[in-house]
């Protein structure tokens, strides 16, 4: 039986990790290496690493970073935000990382989800989606630039053709409900689940225990991912699991 993973995320700015509401009102919450160590230690099966901003400051990754991070933690690590070329992505797996996330470049240059995973491998390549519902409630628009952009691109549309292209996993966070501790977005989440056949992480809004095991429940994620609830130490990844295995989800521990 396939595990279901629980992720811990870190958004990074300026060297710190932040977490905000709706990607905006963001605070410093600590040290992305130490979090990673710690996250580590709690038993996460994999760790995301973002640097939200490297894309609209139209910077790099900060590489020395993610070398920092990848020396203390021994799990699959995926690092996104500031990737605009196979070059870039080659930087990044070269400093560490098992996988890269592609969000606002794959939508303006969609050959790079292609040219990434004829390269490195589509295990590598992780198709980065942020989306809002539409005011109609119609369906959800694609959002780039960490929030900023409304490209109204369907995103159910994009994430198939992300996937025929040679995304090999897709990481959907839900700007409805980002940071509002009210629960994943499972509505989304089961409409990308019924769109495409690789995994799926769930992102956004997870706020209680509940929330893992109903997504979960739901059949609507393979992984889950969350920030704020393990950076305030309401909950540890162990906390999580051991939960989740009481309820019959299968979960490493």
């Amino acid at each position: 039986m396939i595990t279901k993973r629980i992720i811990p995320c870190l958004d990074v700015r300026d060297g710190k990790v932040v977490k905000g509401v709706n990607f905006v009102g963001l605070k410093e919450v600590g040290d992305p290496v130490k979090l990673a160590r710690t996250y580590y230690e709690q038993g996460a099966d994999e760790l995301v690493f973002l640097d939200i901003t490297a894309t609209h400051e139209h910077r790099d990754t900060m590489v020395h970073i993610v070398e920092q991070t990848a020396a203390q933690v021994f799990m699959p690590f995926t690092v996104g935000g500031g990737i605009r070329t196979t070059d870039d992505i080659r930087r990044i797996l070269r400093a560490g990382a098992d996988k890269v996330s592609l969000n606002s470049a794959a939508v303006r240059n969609p050959d790079l989800l292609q040219e990434g995973a004829g390269m490195f491998g589509d295990q590598c390549i992780v198709l980065a989606v942020d989306g809002r519902m539409r005011k109609d409630g119609s369906g959800w628009n694609v959002v780039i630039s960490g929030g900023r952009i409304d490209t109204g691109i369907d995103a159910i549309e994009w994430i198939r053709e992300g996937v025929r292209r040679g995304a090999g996993e897709i990481l959907l966070t839900s700007m409805d409900a980002d940071g509002t501790k009210k629960g994943f977005d499972l509505p989304f989440l089961k409409a990308v689940r019924e769109a495409v056949s690789v995994p799926v992480i769930a992102s956004g809004g997870c706020g209680a225990l509940e929330h893992f095991y109903d997504v979960f429940a739901a059949d609507a994620a393979d992984a889950a991912l969350a920030a704020s609830l393990f950076h305030y130490n309401e909950l540890t990844v162990g906390d999580v699991k051991e939960y989740l295995k009481e309820k019959g989800v299968p979960v490493r521990l």
